[in-house]
């Protein structure tokens, strides 16, 4: 083994993992650019994550290998970076990588000049040339060889580059006043549809990510317009991944995307936040529909979430790896034989039902899928519906088992504020749908721990690990965190959560604000180690922080009745119709709010000595865009709650602009008022 590099201090999992290469890693740090305007050398960026399966694909071929590293040491000064630790950067060198190549993706490979400008770059690099990818060898002597022989040229070209991305940054400027009407929630849904896989469900071709924010926006266009196609594809697209090898059939939870466009072979890395994101969308589902399949699927969810992500002290853990002894999925999938070893009499019926077969159905082995659901097999195969399914349950509970003898994928046990903040918000929301009471104590848990250990005076931090919190948070960080108070108050009446989000958005205001266009920065004013301060608009894997956060905006301005937050929303949206009309994939949750502000916010408030039963009923109902306050005694802080008065028995109150109804005494009149 090789001597440790300067990784070996950090705590992120996947720089470590990188601590004992030959090559002479640094962390992003003073120390590491200061060698490089020192030395005058090029600086390498190489940006992954621990559950990434090509990123170890590239360490093992080549930084691990003594030749290759020592031309890396020799002309270049190396940073290895988490990007989840540092989203900040990723998203700045990403964007030069896909100006440059038309593509992005992990491994990130960058070449930047020593004042951190890029010049030239890209993803995943082979030892020997394939497949029209040069060999990394070639690629780093080419480098060296520009930066000492066309250093002018290569300046000129990090130039043009970071001009480019200071460019490409400056949407958000057309404030034209928008009409938000109808037949603008209608081209939203019509665009979407557009990019529906109809057969498989989900949308475009594959790779097939869960792309939950247009599901939840084809079930709420449905609730208001009763269109039809929107909730069959809604569902459709929840159904196929839920039967689909993307979620563990065994052991519950989702990875993080598919390969194949029917959702068979992912790869198999687990993430906290698109299983929270995944909760989320099916308890939305299950309050629509009522379908089991969506409850059943939410609790095998959390159990895998609390067995193998939750830590000691109540935070979530961030991935799960997709390989497992060098060899991806190896831990997930069975040979026909192994089942039967594990099985005997019943592994025919098991086999049949999950798609396992001699042959394999993925590389010669299987997956775990269900082709068709459980209710339609047993009238094909004419066994008892009761009966079959505890035989496969008894059947998952024996793989499961025995699975768990197997060498385990590693584990990132990192503690990411915003993915905690976002599985905090599923914890409220499946509390709400399922009504229960665990996952609200989780979500209490979990929120005493993210505001104990990652607060600190006015400040939040982004990552935590054995008992220190570091890196200053990021808007996404304070956006997610703001949501889940909103929710936290919401299932328990406790106003202080709207005190703390409505402190974390003075923050924010003040320090990640882009006056001009109403927007935020991805970072605060005070993080200087950067080139360029992004505002990042698209949703992608994770919610656009933009998005979350004049969403949260919206809400508070309703709460705390703040006209300046409501127009600087209409501002931010106004500038941005345009593009979530043509692109709806790419703006999922402004999508989501172009159709509140159209179809307007409910106001529904709850008073009474006793309010938790009432207010537990109004939650397990569908109801899209509302502010929803409940008080066991009277309080004149808050204009909802202002001037109504607390008896023995609860009133529901539906108000709009602060003008309320008469008030009911049951859920049901409550809903037909809605």
């Amino acid at each position: 083994m090789s001597k440790p590099n300067h990784l070996a201090t950090e705590t992120s999992p996947y720089l470590l993992q990188h601590a004992y290469n030959p090559v002479e890693w640094f962390p992003w740090s003073e120390e590491a650019l200061k060698k490089a305007k020192d030395e005058s050398k090029p600086i390498l960026v190489s940006i992954g994550y621990s559950a990434c399966h090509w990123c170890h694909v590239m360490e093992k071929e080549s930084f691990e290998n003594e030749e290759t590293a020592a031309i890396m040491n020799e002309y270049f000064v190396n940073i290895k970076i988490d990007r989840e630790e540092r989203p900040d950067i990723d998203q700045v060198y990403m964007d030069a990588v896909q100006a440059m190549t038309g593509s992005g993706g992990w491994p990130l490979n960058v070449f930047l000049t020593p004042d951190g400008k890029p010049f030239y770059g890209g993803t995943y690099y082979p030892p020997q040339q394939l497949y029209n990818r040069p060999s990394w060898t070639d690629v780093l002597h080419g480098v060296a060889n520009a930066w000492h022989n066309k250093h002018e040229e290569v300046l000129q070209q990090a130039n043009n580059l970071t001009g480019y991305i200071e460019q490409s940054n400056t949407f958000g400027h057309d404030n034209a006043e928008q009409n938000f009407t109808h037949e603008k929630a209608a081209t939203i849904f019509t665009n979407l549809m557009k990019q529906a896989d109809t057969l498989e469900g989900g949308f475009g071709k594959a790779p097939k990510f869960p792309q939950t924010f247009s599901i939840q926006y084809l079930l709420k266009y449905y609730h208001f317009y009763k269109n039809e196609e929107a909730l069959k594809h809604a569902l459709l697209s929840l159904d196929k991944m839920i039967y689909g090898g993307i979620y563990d059939q065994l052991g519950g939870g989702f990875a993080r995307y598919s390969t194949d466009a029917e959702w068979l072979a992912p790869h198999f890395e687990k993430m906290l936040y698109d299983n929270a994101l995944l909760l989320i969308t099916m308890a939305d589902a299950y309050q629509l529909t009522k379908n089991d399949l969506y409850k059943e699927t939410i609790d095998h969810t959390m159990a895998f979430i609390t067995r193998e992500l939750l830590s000691p002290e109540n935070g979530f853990y961030a991935a799960l790896d997709a390989d497992s002894e060098g060899e991806e999925g190896k831990f997930y999938v069975w040979s026909k034989k192994e089942v039967e070893e594990v099985l005997g009499a019943d592994a025919e019926l098991f086999c049949k039902f999950y798609d396992i077969t001699e042959t394999g159905n993925w590389e010669h082995t299987n997956i775990l899928r269900v082709k068709i659901s459980v209710d339609d097999f047993s009238q094909k195969h004419k066994i008892d519906l009761p009966v079959l399914k505890e035989k496969l349950k008894e059947g998952r509970e024996k793989l499961l088992k025995a699975r768990e003898k197997r060498v385990r994928p590693g584990l990132d046990d990192k503690i990411l504020l915003n993915w905690n903040a976002l599985m905090n918000t599923a914890c409220c929301k499946i509390y709400a749908a399922t009504g229960r009471e665990e996952y609200r104590e989780l979500a209490l848990k979990n929120v005493n721990f993210l505001l104990a250990a990652f607060l600190q005076g006015e400040n939040l931090f982004h990552t935590y690990k054995n008992g220190h919190a570091k890196i200053s948070a990021f808007l996404d960080d304070y956006a997610y965190l703001i949501q889940a108070l909103i929710n936290l108050q919401e299932i328990t009446g406790d106003v202080s959560y709207l005190m703390k989000a409505k402190e974390l958005t003075e923050h924010v205001l003040d320090n990640f604000s882009e006056a001009e266009t109403g927007l935020f920065y991805f970072t605060g004013s005070q993080q200087k180690d950067i080139i360029v301060r992004k505002k990042e608009i698209y949703d992608g894997a994770l919610p656009s922080g933009n998005a979350v956060m004049i969403s949260n905006l919206y809400y508070l301005a309703v709460v705390f009745d703040v006209q300046l937050w409501h127009e600087r929303c209409n501002k931010a949206l106004g500038s941005l119709v345009k593009m979530c009309e043509n692109y709806p994939t790419s703006f999922g949750v402004w999508c989501d709010l172009i159709l509140e502000v159209i179809r307007g916010t409910r106001e529904i408030v709850v008073t009474g000595e006793v309010v938790d039963e009432v207010r537990k009923e109004i939650l397990a109902n569908f109801i899209p865009y509302k502010v929803f306050q409940s008080a066991s005694q009277e309080n004149n802080l808050f204009p909802l709650l202002s001037g109504k008065s607390v008896t023995s028995q609860p009133l529901i109150f539906h108000c709009k602009n602060y003008s309320c109804s008469e008030p009911v005494n049951n859920v049901d009149l409550l809903l037909k008022q809605l």
